[in-house]
C-alpha cells in the first residue's frame, strides 16, 4: 500500500513540464526541418542578445534603485519616507509603455538640456563638448525606462521582505552594539532574502517579457527583429509563432531555474 507521502509525490509530478518539454522539442525538430521556419528563427534569434542585455542591465539598476527607495521608506526620517512613497506611487501609476515613450522623447531631451546648462562653463572652456540628443541612444533610453518603471515595484518587494524579519532579532543586534549598517548586512538582509527572492524572481521574468516593449523605439530585440521580418515577408503567423516560442523558452527556463534556487535556499535554511 502506497504511503501518503509517496501518493503526494506521485500526484505532484510536473506533468505540465513534461508536456511542455515534449512540445518544445517537437517544435525545435519542426523548425530545423523547415527551411522557412529555420530562416525565420535565424533572423529573430539575432535579437536574443539585445533582449538579454536590456533585461540584465535594467534589472540590476532597478534592483539597486529599488533597494535604495525601500531603505528610504523604512528610515527614521519622515521626509525620506514621504519621498519614497511619492516615487513608488507615482511611478507605479504610469503604464510601462507610456513611461517608455516619456523617457525616450521627453525625459532624454530634458536631461540633455539640463546637462548642457550645468556644464555650460566647462563647455565654454573647452573641457566638455555639447551633448546632443542623438548621443543618448534609444537602447539606453529604453533601459532607463524599464529601470525606473520596475524600481518602484522592486522597492516594495524589498520593503516587505525587510519588514518580515522579526523585530526581536533586530533589538538583540542593537543590544550587542551593532551599527545600523551592520544590523542590515549581518542580520536583516540574509533573512529577508528568502522572502524577497520569489517575488523578485517573478519581477525578473516579467521584465524579460516587458523588454519586448522596447521594440516600439526600434531597438533590435527579439520582437523588433520579428516585426522587421514579418513586414518584409508577410509571414506573420510563422514569424510571431517563432517570437512566442523564443520568449516561452526564456521565461519558462528562468522560472524553473529560480524555483530550483528557492528550493535550495529553503533546504539550506531547514538544515
Amino acid at each position: 500500500m502506497a504511503t501518503p507521502a509517496a501518493s503526494t509525490a506521485k500526484s505532484d509530478f510536473p506533468w505540465w513540464l513534461a508536456v511542455a518539454a515534449a512540445l518544445a522539442l517537437a517544435a525545435a525538430i519542426f523548425i530545423a526541418a523547415s527551411d522557412l521556419y529555420a530562416q525565420v528563427f535565424a533572423t529573430v534569434a539575432k535579437g536574443i542578445g539585445t533582449t538579454v542585455f536590456v533585461t540584465m542591465v535594467a534589472f540590476a539598476l532597478a534592483s539597486a534603485i529599488g533597494l535604495t527607495i525601500a531603505l528610504m521608506g523604512l528610515s527614521g526620517s519622515r521626509w525620506l519616507r514621504q519621498i519614497a512613497r511619492f516615487y513608488v506611487e507615482i511611478i507605479r501609476g504610469v503604464p510601462m509603455l507610456v513611461l517608455l515613450f516619456w523617457i525616450a522623447f521627453a525625459g532624454a531631451p530634458a536631461f540633455v538640456a539640463g546637462w548642457n546648462a550645468l556644464t555650460a562653463p566647462l563647455q565654454s572652456a573647452g573641457l566638455f563638448g555639447e551633448l546632443m540628443i542623438r548621443d543618448v541612444s534609444l537602447l539606453w533610453r529604453a533601459i532607463m525606462a524599464l529601470t525606473i518603471g520596475y524600481s518602484a515595484f522592486i522597492s516594495e518587494v524589498f520593503r516587505a521582505g525587510i519588514e518580515a524579519v522579526e523585530k526581536g532579532q533586530i533589538e538583540a543586534a542593537k543590544a550587542l552594539g551593532l551599527t545600523r549598517t551592520q544590523r542590515f548586512r549581518l542580520i536583516v538582509f540574509p533573512q529577508a532574502i528568502r522572502t524577497i527572492l520569489p517575488p523578485l524572481g517573478n519581477d525578473f521574468v516579467a521584465m524579460v517579457k516587458d523588454s519586448s516593449l522596447v521594440s516600439v523605439l526600434g531597438v533590435a530585440d527579439i520582437t523588433q527583429m520579428g516585426k522587421i521580418y514579418a513586414a518584409g515577408s508577410f509571414r506573420f503567423f510563422e514569424t510571431y509563432s517563432i517570437v512566442a516560442y523564443i520568449y516561452l523558452i526564456l521565461t519558462v527556463g528562468l522560472s524553473l531555474a529560480l524555483r530550483a534556487l528557492e528550493k535550495r535556499l529553503r533546504r539550506q535554511h531547514e538544515q
